[in-house]
């Protein structure tokens, strides 16, 4: 058993992943993190980044070779799922769609991940992130009313609406699967899952708390009470304080008095009361506010950048990053009480694979010497 299943809540649960870019490898990850044994089908000299790539043994593959579906299909007949992130049609094309591997492993579990999905107008046309989450709504909320919209990281969409409903729909499968012996396929469509977060919002629009109206709302920027304030020293403090009593402590570290700042959700107010907090926020350092916040439930803390966030003593005390041959892994999440301790797994490249797929000597040699599988067992640590 490789050393990334040991002790994980999936341990004993084998994946392909059909390497590709952002969503797909993630997933992967994901469920490497929880102890699966993930073989990626990589392409030869394909980019392995250490993070997404954690926990996971690989096989370069020619796809377009003769010989490179068998490969595939030896590996479907062991595993419980499959990840594969191509436009519609391609694996068809390449002879490693749902159907010819069901034909090998009816209780397999057929990960599909794409932008627009399998279906609909759109389903065969490139896009990404920011395409498929303007595309729900959700791009359109963020940002200021007089501006465009800003653009998220992506981990709004790919990560988000992408990757995360695909594995939430895999081990779905996978339980399916286990109790009636039959597999299926998940068309994990990143537009789909972003349109699923924003339900949230169609409720809030719904009882009139919302509109298409960007930067008017309880949680984008409008309320001088959760949005982020610059500090002397060009940093940032984010201020939370929605509830009444979250906002009287906030004042109370700023030394303001609720009569001199005025009613929390007085719209009219609103204006000056920003302007207040502008120029009390740009009166001392950030990592000063820091302290004079610290510990309370004002709701208000510091915007760390991702190499600060993993010196903060919150993360510290939950070792949330690990760092490992010179890389800063965020620890695997969620956490089990089952699984004390987690570490990050190097990647490795195995062609040991083959054999364990039941591929012999004599077709392992010709695999490798017609250039469908390359020969490259060293290990690609991380």
């Amino acid at each position: 058993m490789p050393e990334s299943c040991d002790g994980g809540v999936l341990a004993g649960v084998k994946i392909v992943e059909l390497a590709g870019i952002g969503p797909g490898p993630y997933c992967g990850q994901l469920l490497a993190d929880l102890g699966a044994d993930v073989v990626q089908v990589r392409r030869r000299g394909a980019e392995a980044l250490p993070v997404e790539n954690r926990g996971k043994r690989s096989i370069d593959v020619d796809l377009r070779k003769p010989g490179a579906a068998e490969v595939v299909l030896k590996l479907v007949e062991r595993a419980d799922a499959l990840i594969e992130g191509y436009r519609p049609g391609v694996a068809e094309r390449l002879g490693i769609g749902p159907e010819a591997c069901f034909k090998r492993n009816p209780a397999l579990v057929y990960g599909r991940m794409t932008g627009w999905g399998q279906q609909g107008p759109m389903s065969r046309l490139a896009g990404h992130d920011i395409n498929y989450i303007g595309l729900t709504g959700a791009l359109h909320a963020m940002g200021r009313a007089e501006e465009p919209p800003i653009v998220p990281l992506n981990l709004v969409g790919d990560y988000g609406g992408g990757s995360l409903f695909l594995a939430l729909g895999i081990v779905a499968a996978l339980l399916k699967a286990r109790a009636t012996g039959q597999g299926d396929i998940v068309d994990a469509a990143i537009v789909d899952g972003a349109a699923s977060m924003m339900g949230v919002i169609h409720s809030l629009h719904a009882t009139g708390r919302w509109s298409t109206r960007r930067n008017a709302h309880l949680l984008d920027g409008s309320r001088p009470y959760y949005r982020c304030y610059r500090t002397s020293d060009g940093k940032f403090m984010a201020v939370g304080c929605l509830e009444p009593e979250f906002f009287a402590v906030m004042l109370d570290k700023l030394g303001v008095t609720a009569a001199d700042f005025g009613e929390q959700n007085d719209s009219a107010a609103w204006p000056s009361q920003h302007r207040m907090l502008e120029q009390i926020f740009a009166s001392k350092a950030r990592d000063e506010w820091a302290r004079i916040f610290e510990g309370t439930d004002a709701c208000v803390t510091p915007v760390l950048d991702y190499v600060e966030a993993q010196a903060h003593p919150h993360n510290l005390a939950r070792r949330s990053h690990e760092l490992v041959a010179g890389v800063v892994h965020p620890v695997a999440a969620p956490r089990f009480a089952s699984r004390a301790s987690w570490q990050p797994i190097p990647y490795k490249s195995d062609t040991e694979i083959l054999r364990e797929s039941g591929f012999g000597n004599e077709d392992i040699a010709r695999l490798i010497a017609d250039g469908t599988v390359q020969a490259d067992a060293s290990a690609r640590a991380c």
